[in-house]
């Protein structure tokens, strides 16, 4: 028996028991559709929006762990890597200077110019420039001789125990058929106890 929208029309709620099966169906599916709806609005709504909001928590606590895991298993790995950078920076700092050594270090410069017959105009440390955990020194320089001696003594520059470089390097010629070169040659040594002491109570102010 199907129903009718002159059914429904003519349905009494109040005389609902004695209404033909068909009426009685169609009110009770039109209460039950009612109720979800108002169950979805009213309820159900809010439920699943929680719902996604832990769902989306729990993919981001997974991601996190999983992470979390991945650097665990490395962790031996990571420790070792961090010896071996400790490792090479302390061999690094062996070659740095310290305050006391800095003289016989400019000795050892200008040694290593006369030693290759050059002959110094200019030899002027300037201002240290002093960073996080060492110092640099800067010297003006101007040395006159061969090509060769100069090639020889940029070399011998480089074979120090010590690092020094070569910076802003400007050879030109000179009387005699010499050549002059004139440079900055810069040192480096590490800052002592106090000095970096120092440098934390600056940071820190």
């Amino acid at each position: 028996m199907s129903l009718t929208m002159d059914d429904i029309n003519n349905i009494n709620l109040k005389d609902l028991a004695n209404a033909p099966m068909g009426a009685k169906a169609g009110v009770l599916a039109v209460l039950f559709v009612a109720l979800v709806f108002a169950g979805y609005w009213f309820l159900w709504s809010g439920q699943l929006d929680a719902l996604n909001t832990a769902k989306q928590e729990e993919m981001s606590l997974r991601d996190t762990y999983l992470s979390k895991k991945k650097q665990a298993v490395n962790l031996d790995l990571y420790k070792q890597q961090l010896k071996d950078i400790e490792r090479a920076f302390g061999a690094l700092l062996k070659q740095l200077p310290n305050k006391s050594e800095m003289d016989a270090l400019l000795t050892d410069i200008n040694q290593a110019g006369l030693g290759r017959g050059l002959q110094f105009e200019l030899f002027k440390p300037g201002s240290e420039v002093v960073t996080d955990f060492y110092a640099a020194l800067p010297i003006s320089v101007r040395v006159t001789g061969s090509y060769h001696d100069l090639g020889a003594f940029a070399s011998d520059i480089a074979l120090l125990p010590r690092i020094v470089t070569l910076h802003d390097v400007d050879i030109t010629p000179d009387k005699d058929g010499n050549l002059a070169m004139n440079a900055t040659i810069k040192t480096y040594r590490y800052l002592d106890d106090s000095e970096l002491e120092a440098q934390k109570k600056g940071a820190k102010k």
